[in-house]
């Protein structure tokens, strides 16, 4: 039983649902992400939502990166285990 099901979801709020990311120069995320998590140590190339492009070096394993990601980009992303959370 949820007892929080009624209470809207914010962005301070833990995270309802998850997927693995396909990094694509291509096409963005079916949605915006509320954050990343890293499965394994590597360089991150980002999509932000507000419309620029960033390059995160050596993210490491296990860390979540607070970010609202438009899409991965496949080039220069050496990063792996990618998981966006909303």
């Amino acid at each position: 039983m949820d007892k929080f099901s009624e209470y809207p979801t914010s962005l301070t709020a833990p995270a309802r649902e998850a997927a693995a990311i396909a990094p694509s120069d291509t096409v963005d995320l079916p949605f915006l992400s509320r954050a990343l998590y890293v499965g394994g140590t590597g360089t991150i190339v980002v999509r932000m939502a507000g419309g620029g492009s960033v390059t995160f070096a050596n993210a490491q394993a296990g860390s979540f990166l607070p970010i609202r990601a438009l899409g991965i980009s496949a080039t220069g992303t050496t990063a792996t285990g990618l998981v966006a959370v909303w």
